[in-house]
């Protein structure tokens, strides 16, 4: 059996969840509520005594295994970000590099001729505490994780002069540069 399925799902206090009829698995709390589709061949039982959610398969084939475990820990992070929520935070190096926030877009000044325009989705908050410093938070974990790496692929940091985006304490690989040739 899956060591990460088998592992029941504890509700924290304020935390409610259901599953409906077309296995859709839905996980409500402080911060808001989170809906995910799930397999059929995986049953889910919400137990509100014991206050947890529990995963079982019906067989012990290897696609049932992998989404045995997969669909224990999405829920689990479902319940960590209607609690507590995640962020990401993000640093913008170079000269005249910058970030800011226009209503529903995010400028990126990261030398080219035009700034980057990304539109920030809902449920995702983008905030920029100075010029060089991009956090984003909500309450969804794979679209925190996915926006903050659309925000780095505008302009990746480069391993010369570490010039780009980067994730907040990222280690850059840096390259020496070509030596000076020396002529005969």
């Amino acid at each position: 059996m899956s060591r990460i399925g088998k592992q029941p799902v504890v509700l924290p206090q304020g935390v409610e969840a259901s599953f409906a009829a077309d296995h859709t698995l839905t996980i409500s709390g402080p911060k808001g509520s989170l809906s995910q589709r799930v397999d059929p061949r995986i049953t889910v039982s919400v137990e509100p005594a014991q206050k947890e959610v529990r995963f079982t398969r019906s067989s012990d084939q290897g696609v049932e295994r992998a989404l045995h475990g997969l669909y224990r820990a999405l829920a689990a992070s479902m319940v960590v970000g209607v609690t507590k929520g995640y962020a990401k935070r993000l640093e913008v190096h170079g000269v005249g590099y910058q970030a800011l926030v226009k209503a529903p877009l995010l400028s990126l000044t990261v030398g080219f001729s035009k700034p980057v325009d990304l539109t920030i989705p809902k449920g995702i908050t983008v905030i920029c505490p100075n010029n060089t410093t991009i956090d984003v938070t909500g309450i969804d974990k794979q679209l925190v994780g996915q926006f903050a790496s659309m925000i780095r692929y505008a302009r990746p940091a480069e391993p010369y002069k570490g010039k780009g985006v980067r994730y907040a304490g990222e280690q850059i690989r840096r390259k020496a540069g070509k030596s000076m040739a020396t002529g005969g």
